[in-house]
């Protein structure tokens, strides 16, 4: 079992959500973020003065797989993503120890669905 979150940019939220739905992978948690990488962030005028806004909007996706979907999770959401600009975002893949489903108390590979 692995955990995969991605930080994207907000307007490709739904071409990676279509591209997870071609994959078959449909539970996703999203978060707001804010963050900065080499974008550097950009200067805007604020009534007159000059601001540096250095920590912009992101996305974060947070979706837990069996190992069998990590690759087709990791190629859907770059498939979504994509721009070829700096601020695509970053995929972390992470490996989860437990998971527990509430409702019924399975454990592992079935409670991840």
């Amino acid at each position: 079992m692995k955990l995969i979150i991605a930080y994207i940019q907000p307007d490709k939220l739904n071409d990676v959500k279509q591209s997870l739905y071609k994959a078959s992978i449909f539970k996703m948690s999203i978060t707001n973020a804010l963050g900065c990488g080499q974008q550097m962030g950009y200067h805007e005028s604020y009534r007159g003065v000059d601001v540096e806004v250095n920590l912009l909007k992101k996305l974060r996706m947070e979706i837990a797989v069996n190992d069998a979907y990590v690759e087709p999770t990791i190629k859907a959401i770059i498939e979504g993503a994509r721009t070829g600009e700096i601020g695509d975002g970053k995929i972390f893949i992470m490996p989860m120890d437990r998971c527990v489903r509430i409702r019924t108390g399975e454990e592992g590979n079935d409670a991840i669905g």
